[in-house]
């Protein structure tokens, strides 16, 4: 049964669940950035966005919620790699600005702070 949560949180879960379509929607945006020491790109941006939309739904049930949030920190945590890689260089930038990719580091914990502020509902 889905929970009664705020709505910010179903929020964040259409968020994740969206992001995880779009591997497979436009799976070419993430393969131009995933760093070249990593194996198996195409594989790894399907699961990677396999994982987001079952974390994204994880969050709208109670039995689930908590293990979907650690689960987001995490996966977030770990993309923090694509995001340092993304600074390394030109061709790893795929032509955004590096301005924007430095705010995304700090945005990177804020997502990772929001998620987390939702465990103990």
């Amino acid at each position: 049964m889905i929970g009664t949560y705020p709505w910010h949180l179903y929020a964040m879960s259409a968020i994740y669940i969206f992001a995880g379509i779009m591997h497979f929607v436009k799976p070419k945006v993430y393969l131009r950035i995933m760093p070249r020491y990593l194996p198996n790109h195409k594989a790894m941006v399907l699961w990677s966005g396999i994982a987001e939309i079952l974390l994204g739904l994880g969050l709208c049930f109670p039995s689930t919620k908590n293990v979907a949030i650690v689960g987001i920190v995490t996966m977030l945590f770990v993309f923090l790699t694509v995001h340092f890689y993304m600074l390394s260089g030109e061709k790893a930038a795929a032509g955004i600005p590096k301005w924007i990719l430095l705010i995304r580091i700090p945005l990177q914990f804020l997502l990772m702070y929001w998620a987390y502020h939702y465990y103990s509902l």
